[in-house]
């Protein structure tokens, strides 16, 4: 059912919608400082030109998500999911690789990341899955189908391989569990199965993210090989201190000491640039975000809103936690880019429109729910 986008831009959440756009230009901004100095002549911002470009397009493809009901997404679903599948196929069989991966597919000019896109559709889909059959989730052997459900794009993502966009697909599902009361003992099973299958897992990984956990565990390890991309993450948060160096003025990020500065790095380049004062700004902004996520999520009029706010809250949560984390070295090493900031059409794409969703969801009438 279509609505006037004027009555519902009455009703955005203005501080959701002003939290986003300040980290957009954040991290426009950073991307800026990250890649001017490696480009030579009249095109050494082309980047922030480009990721600009599609923060206005996806503003406009927002403006349009929020005439619709989001209720209609229900009846979607199924194509969606088995589109979605098609596409991750696509990748594996003539998808482009770049970086030892095999994760885009080339349209033209654009190259996209058919597993980012596939996050946002996982969302639409396991909300709509377990929406209808609410009723009936009350062990754990109910709950099969849905591990099953997710189980399937989550290994074709595997396969590319890309570790970091599959366990994003286990942060949407924990999510979805929590809010709909999967019982404690339940995850104790599991978490008690994990621990135990741990060494069938550790031979099941590709030795490069083998390295990524040896790393983690020793920064020290290979310092000019898998750890370098950490220890100078390190160094560049590290060095900036308080109040930062200032902008445009990092070291690690201007002389390339610091690989993949304006994609999953980003952050060691606030760190650097901006120092303490500057990052913590940062994770406040992120924290309003998820705060207001939780907030539509509790006040959605019905049970597909809640499931769709929490899939996305989850997300943005999994995506925040664990790209401050591996750039501190909290973590390992994952190539999951850190939302609205990270250089990337389909990363910023799949979450302005998940926040324009988000918005939605907010501006149908509403009661408090669980």
């Amino acid at each position: 059912m279509r609505h006037s986008f004027k009555k519902y831009f009455r009703n955005v959440d203005k501080v959701l919608f002003l939290s986003v756009m300040l980290l957009i230009a954040i991290g426009l901004v950073l991307i800026a400082s990250a890649t001017h100095a490696n480009i030579p002549g009249p095109h050494r911002y082309r980047f922030v030109f480009r990721q600009a470009l599609f923060v206005i397009v996806n503003l406009i493809l927002g403006g349009y998500l929020m005439r619709f009901d989001y209720r209609i997404l229900k009846h979607v679903a199924k194509p969606l999911y088995i589109f979605n599948l098609v596409m991750l196929v696509a990748v594996m069989v003539v998808g482009k690789s770049a970086l030892g991966a095999q994760r885009w597919l080339q349209l033209g000019p654009i190259s996209i990341q058919p597993s980012e896109f596939s996050k946002a559709i996982m969302i639409v889909c396991l909300s709509s899955f377990v929406e209808s059959r609410l009723p009936t989730l009350t062990d754990f052997r109910s709950w099969i189908p849905v591990f099953l459900y997710v189980f399937v794009p989550f290994l074709l993502v595997m396969r590319q391989p890309d570790l970091g966009t599959s366990l994003v697909f286990m942060a949407i599902l924990l999510g979805t569990m929590i809010i709909c009361g999967f019982r404690i003992r339940y995850f104790l099973i599991m978490g008690g199965l994990g621990l135990a299958s741990a060494p069938l897992i550790w031979h099941m990984l590709h030795e490069y993210q083998k390295n990524r956990i040896r790393v983690f565990l020793n920064p020290g390890l290979e310092p000019y090989g898998s750890g370098y991309h950490v220890i100078q993450s390190m160094i560049a948060i590290g060095s900036g201190l308080f109040f930062g160096r200032g902008l445009f003025n990092g070291t690690q990020s201007q002389l390339n000491f610091l690989p993949e500065n304006h994609t999953d790095f980003i952050f060691a380049v606030a760190g650097e640039e901006f120092g303490f004062v500057g990052v913590t700004l940062i994770l406040i902004l992120y924290l309003i975000v998820i705060v207001r996520g939780i907030t539509i999520a509790l006040h959605a009029s019905d049970d597909f809103g809640t499931l769709l706010a929490v899939g996305i809250v989850s997300m943005f949560t999994f995506h925040i936690l664990v790209n401050v984390g591996m750039t501190s070295n909290v973590m390992p090493v994952t190539g999951v880019p850190l939302p609205f900031m990270s250089y990337g059409v389909s990363s910023l794409t799949t979450n302005m429109l998940m926040v324009a969703l988000l918005m939605n969801i907010h501006a149908h009438p509403k009661t408090l729910r669980f």
